[in-house]
């Protein structure tokens, strides 16, 4: 039987960075949901339609081919046989991905790919559900967060070292919005899994949230604690 990791947590927390090294740790399949929703929201916004008007989004899914694709280790997000993987890590895209994720035909959409993947491999999932909708039964949850204020910085400093002109106000604002919108929809709502470990990474180097996710992860499996 497949081993399942499930970790959930806000926007910007590190959970696709952290997950997917873990992953490469336990040398388990990485599988990123948010990039899922981030592409359908890409998809959306390439029809010419409204994210936030669910009639759009459901006109939109139709259409919607959306895929995860390994090489070498590494996840690769497509829509159709475009890979989007740069695409949807936009600003516009995250906002996106907030709206339609609010959409049920969305999630039932996307939920039986990541059912699928899970049941067929040793894999570490990220989300915001994961834990409390995906997987309820994986075998770790963990809550990965981090101060409204230190995930803004550090998206901040994703997209300029990747030559995008953004505004670091800008960004914290649009985080405060997400995590807004996510904490309150209706359908799914983000919110810890009452048996997940709670992991807050404020301060920490990269390096040293991962280790300190490692050894949760470990700790679980090894003693079920």
């Amino acid at each position: 039987m497949a081993i399942n990791i499930a970790i959930d947590g806000p926007s910007g927390a590190g959970k696709s960075t952290m997950a997917r090294a873990a992953a490469k740790a336990l040398g388990y399949v990485y599988v990123d949901t948010g990039a899922l929703y981030r592409s359908v929201g890409v998809h959306v916004l390439r029809q010419g339609l409204d994210t936030a008007n669910a009639a759009d989004v459901v006109r939109a899914l139709a259409t919607a081919q959306v895929s995860l694709r390994y090489a070498g280790g590494e996840q690769k997000v497509f829509l159709g046989s475009e890979d989007v993987s740069e695409a949807i890590r936009r600003p516009e895209a995250s906002m996106a991905a907030s709206n339609v994720s609010a959409v049920p035909e969305v999630r039932a959409f996307l939920f039986d790919l990541q059912k699928d993947l899970a049941r067929e491999n040793d894999c570490v999932m990220d989300g915001r559900d994961i834990g409390t909708v995906v997987l309820p039964e994986a075998d770790v949850k963990i809550f990965l967060t981090a101060s409204a204020e230190e995930r803004a910085r550090r998206r901040f400093e994703e997209l300029t070292e990747k030559g995008n002109e953004v505004d670091y106000e800008t960004i914290l604002a649009e985080i405060r919005q997400r995590d807004y919108n996510d904490s309150n929809r209706a359908i799914a709502p983000l919110k810890p899994a009452e048996d997940s470990v709670r992991v807050d990474t404020t301060g920490l180097s990269l390096e040293e949230a991962t280790g300190l996710i490692l050894d949760v992860i470990l700790s679980k499996l090894t003693n079920g604690e």
